[in-house]
């Protein structure tokens, strides 16, 4: 009886208990505008009851691009590691860089594996005429072969410099407001399915059955 209420304690803590969201800041570039879509999002994500979010930026990090184990990359993974590993969801906010995501984001994305493996991830872009979208396209290709689930609604700024006014606030906040509420839904709803079917049956029993 006793096993049995403890088992329904830890289902409904499950159930119940915020999410821990790592954004994942993607632009390295400099003078990027990156900051300001970020700044934005986690008014967002701060707000949102259900989540509680901390950082990780691209820009911040200094991780060789050799995968090499060097006392900087191992530096740099003490920070960075946890804050992936211990998060239940993931939102990645990239520009576009040629038609693709940046190469420091991918270098992140890289130097990790089982910290991305049956969480879910949701996508922000920003960037000219076409928002970012062909980035976030990729990205997809890439967290499904991380065994990770990116959510179906995404968040696009489209002419993204002429968005935002003075004080990173946007001009017209309606649509990207309701864009951002559907996307983050749909990350607490994914998030939690998956944290509670991952204490029912861990992910790597169904990875290597």
């Amino acid at each position: 009886m006793t096993h049995t209420a403890s088992a329904h304690t830890a289902s409904a803590h499950t159930t119940t208990a915020p999410l821990r969201v790592t954004l994942l800041v993607g632009s390295n570039r400099h003078g990027r505008f990156g900051p300001v879509v970020a700044d934005w999002l986690l008014d967002h994500l701060r707000a949102h009851d259900d989540l509680e979010p901390e950082v990780v930026d691209v820009a911040r990090t200094d991780l060789p691009t050799t995968l090499a184990r060097t006392p900087e990359a191992t530096a740099a993974l003490a920070e960075i590691t946890p804050k992936l590993a211990g998060a239940d969801a993931f939102v990645v906010l990239t520009p576009e860089y040629n038609h693709s995501f940046p190469a420091g984001l991918k270098n992140v994305i890289d130097w990790h594996f089982t910290e991305w493996r049956a969480k879910p991830v949701g996508l922000v872009s920003y960037g000219g005429l076409a928002g970012g979208l062909r980035a976030v396209e990729h990205l997809r290709q890439v967290f499904a072969e991380l065994h990770a689930v990116t959510v179906r609604d995404t968040v696009s700024f489209h002419n993204a410099g002429q968005s935002f006014g003075d004080g990173g606030r946007l001009r017209d906040p309606s649509g990207p407001d309701a864009a951002a509420k559907a996307m983050l839904d749909q990350v607490v709803w994914w998030g939690r399915a998956l944290r509670e079917a991952k204490e029912k049956r861990p992910y790597d029993d169904v990875r290597d059955a």
